[in-house]
């Protein structure tokens, strides 16, 4: 049999050929690769182990120039001292661990008010009829303005404004009211990222549940946003990632989360080891959801490529 290679030095197999190899080396009980099939995959599995062991190598120089590069800068004993001190990494995690714990409580209650008053504002953005104009007005009015509005500016105004009116019956928690500020602004995007998925869904949809006899309401509910929420399953993610970052910026009222924590740590000595500890506990955290983020996104791709439901 010819092999064949073009310009790039892959080999170009003849399929009738193997065919041909395979049902001559076969028995009649199961198919048998030809010899040509199996040296194209043996040269496909070394071809794959070297490429691998070519980027382990990679990795390892790069890491390697960084880290000298790195420990041979001139103030690299001082920065060491300052910011990797293990005696303060050692006494910080337990209190910083202690403080994630308020931050994971706000994203899990955040996180599904988030959602839903998202969800609300989204379908108030796409009601039709002339009737629903100052629904569609305020929702989009709303949308515009806390999308706009730095997150950190709005914690202030509300962890620190409200506060200031002395209200009765407001609370005054700054958990409560940092958890507020972190609703309003994510409730932004995640109305922006349901209406574009209620707008993806072909108007067709809707149209056919009507002629089997549903309402407007029904065909929303049961027809339209099921197929919008699906396909918009890894921007949610992605939302949920970053709100789970800035939990940690209710701290800027008081409440001791794990940030409030490590900073509480480096007032007293001086040393910034604390805000390490806490970055790698917030990276540590977000690392899971991140790669669950990717799966989901890439298995919604492959069932698009191969003309699945989504």
């Amino acid at each position: 049999m010819t092999v064949t290679k073009d310009e790039s030095g892959r080999e170009d197999a003849d399929d009738n050929g193997d065919m041909a190899e395979g049902a001559e080396g076969g028995t009649g009980d199961g198919y048998v690769p030809s010899q040509r099939r199996l040296d194209r995959e043996r040269y496909r599995r070394t071809r794959a182990r070297r490429a691998t062991a070519i980027a382990a190598l990679s990795t390892l120089v790069t890491a390697a120039v960084l880290y000298l590069v790195v420990v041979n800068a001139p103030g690299w004993p001082r920065t060491e001292e300052t910011f990797f001190n293990g005696q303060y990494a050692r006494e910080a995690f337990p209190k910083v661990a202690e403080g994630l714990w308020l931050n994971v409580r706000l994203l899990l209650v955040c996180g599904a008010a988030v959602l839903v008053l998202g969800m609300l504002i989204a379908v108030a953005r796409t009601l039709r009829g002339p009737v629903f104009v100052p629904l569609r007005v305020l929702a989009a009015a709303y949308t515009d303005f806390f999308r706009g509005l730095p997150l950190i500016i709005n914690l202030m105004i509300v962890v620190l404004g409200v506060p200031a009116l002395r209200l009765q019956g407001v609370t005054v928690d700054p958990v409560l009211l940092g958890g507020t500020a972190l609703t309003l602004t994510y409730s932004a995007y995640v109305a922006e990222v349901f209406r574009a998925g209620i707008e993806s869904v072909h108007p067709s949809q809707r149209a056919a549940a009507r002629s089997l006899g549903l309402t407007n309401r029904q065909a929303l509910r049961h027809v339209v946003l099921p197929q919008a929420v699906r396909r918009q399953v890894p921007p949610l993610l992605n939302d949920l990632v970053s709100l789970q970052k800035d939990t940690g910026l209710v701290s800027i009222g008081g409440a001791i989360d794990a940030v409030r924590a490590a900073d509480i740590i480096v007032g007293r000595s001086l040393n910034y080891t604390p805000y390490i500890v806490a970055g790698l506990v917030f990276v540590a955290l977000t690392i899971p959801m991140t790669r669950f983020t990717d799966w989901v996104t890439a298995r919604m791709d492959r069932q698009r490529a191969q003309g699945g439901s989504i």
